[in-house]
């Protein structure tokens, strides 16, 4: 049955931010699709909504399994028709990460393949159900350790953070958003990035200034935007971020 509410897809939405970000779009009148890998927990995060009484179902998603996206597309196409909103969030860190020098290229290439690529498979696959809603959002889940600027900056406080994997990954994905943007001019379509901040979370380890319900609030507001919403951005909740 076609939905008049809005529907929105967030990746990797069994736990952490994902699953925060699920619960505020819900709360705000969205029907939600979490995308897991782990049915197990996926199941879990799902009767959490739907003990609030929002309105939410799950799909099988698993970023390195390009099978497995294309069957979570036609499932949003025969049930609802279309998509309103992509949150790209899903992603991993590998502790064999580090400086380019002696990372693994076993652990930069899974990373790789999850943040980045898993990322441009999802929108390639949702791209025609996007095309369908009348003003839809794709929100990138980034980081400003995505930012070449703030990697260079010896101010800066991510210039020691040299993890060449994770790093590159989200300056890949911020890619992703300023081509994607500019491939969308002049259609309905509004894609950004979005750093949420240092947030508590498994892949933290649960290090970080913000709680998840925190974290989720600015990729929530984009995914949300209304009339006249600006395209092609990268922000963080002190502003605009230097690509």
């Amino acid at each position: 049955m076609i939905s008049s509410h809005r529907i929105a897809l967030v990746t990797g939405a069994n736990k952490g931010i994902g699953l925060e970000i699920a619960r505020q779009l819900a709360q705000a009148g969205v029907v939600v699709i979490l995308g897991a890998r782990d049915a197990g927990r996926a199941k879990a995060a799902l009767d959490d909504l739907l003990s609030q009484g929002l309105k939410a179902q799950a799909v099988p998603l698993d970023l390195d399994d390009h099978a497995s996206i294309a069957a979570a597309a036609e499932t949003i196409r025969a049930e609802h028709g279309r998509l309103d909103i992509l949150v790209n969030n899903a992603g991993i860190v590998d502790a064999a990460d580090g400086p380019p020098g002696t990372a693994s290229l076993d652990a930069v290439r899974r990373i790789m393949e999850t943040n980045f690529i898993g990322a441009l498979a999802v929108t390639q696959a949702m791209l025609p159900l996007l095309r369908e809603a009348s003003a839809a959002r794709i929100v990138n889940l980034s980081s400003s350790l995505g930012s070449l600027t703030l990697n260079g900056d010896p101010a800066s406080p991510y210039y020691a953070a040299r993890l060449i994997g994770y790093n590159a990954s989200k300056a890949a994905l911020n890619m992703l958003t300023v081509q994607l943007a500019e491939a969308l001019r002049g259609t309905s379509i509004v894609i950004n990035s979005v750093s949420p901040g240092y947030v508590k979370t498994d892949l933290t380890g649960q290090q970080g200034f913000m709680s998840a319900e925190e974290g989720a609030r600015l990729p929530v507001a984009y995914a949300l935007l209304g009339e006249g919403a600006v395209s092609g951005r990268f922000v963080e909740a002190s502003g605009q971020t230097p690509w």
